[in-house]
């Protein structure tokens, strides 16, 4: 990857949306890039955090293992995401694992490095606190659908915020989700059972409140959803 790539990535991230080229060169300067396969691991929960890493190319599955063992997603990421989000404000070990699901290119930037660049320039840290002030209020507002919706609420505002995430526009004004995602998946992404996935998902399509099409892909109503979720 040259200087022109890295560039135009790293500005497509929220956390660099307010920094101008000029602001941009150091941090270009400061990125390195690599290659994974499908199926590597790129760090382990409970790995020293070391590296702040930005998809250029692929997915990454985010997912956290219990004593048990037992898998929860926390998130598929895509092209322009960035993870982990806290990575450049913590002093501790990989919050996650970060498993490969698709060939990726990722630009990384050491932890250390980019802390030295901030201290030389704090202009830049205010603009990147504000950010974070947003990542903190979406991470606030998964937590509170947790604790007040049931199964059945959690599951529809899940498919809305993928829909919202990794959705396209069909001609007939419905959301077709791009990612594919497993029951299993969604399951693990708010701590639910497959099976209770699977009732829910077969009752929203009886309700034609959702589909699939041939490919598997989850096509939705979004705003039917949304009265169903408000009604």
């Amino acid at each position: 990857m040259n200087t022109h790539s890295i560039k135009e990535l790293l500005h497509k991230i929220p956390l660099f949306k307010d920094l101008t080229d000029y602001e941009m060169e150091p941090i270009v300067d400061l990125a390195k890039h690599r290659m994974y396969r499908n199926g590597s691991h790129i760090f382990m929960q409970g790995d020293p955090l070391t590296n702040v890493y930005f998809i250029h190319q692929g997915r990454i599955k985010i997912y956290k293992t219990d004593f048990h063992g037992k898998e929860q997603i926390v998130n598929v990421l895509q092209p322009g995401d960035m993870f982990p989000h806290q990575g450049f404000f913590r002093q501790d070990d990989y919050p996650a694992h970060a498993e490969v699901i698709e060939d990726a290119i990722l630009i990384y930037i050491p932890i250390k490095a980019f802390e030295n660049f901030l201290i030389n320039h704090p202009e830049i840290c205010v603009k990147l606190f504000r950010v974070l002030g947003d990542i903190i209020m979406d991470l606030h507002n998964r937590l509170e659908e947790k604790i007040l919706h049931n199964t059945y609420e959690q599951i529809i505002m899940l498919l809305l915020r993928l829909a919202k995430d990794y959705g396209k526009e069909t001609n007939d004004n419905l959301m077709k989700i791009k990612t594919h995602f497993t029951n299993r998946d969604l399951a693990n992404m708010i701590g639910s059972s497959r099976e209770t996935v699977s009732r829910t998902l077969t009752q929203l399509k009886k309700q034609q409140l959702i589909a699939t099409d041939k490919s598997g892909a989850y096509v939705l109503n979004t705003e039917a959803l949304e009265d169903e979720l408000f009604s």
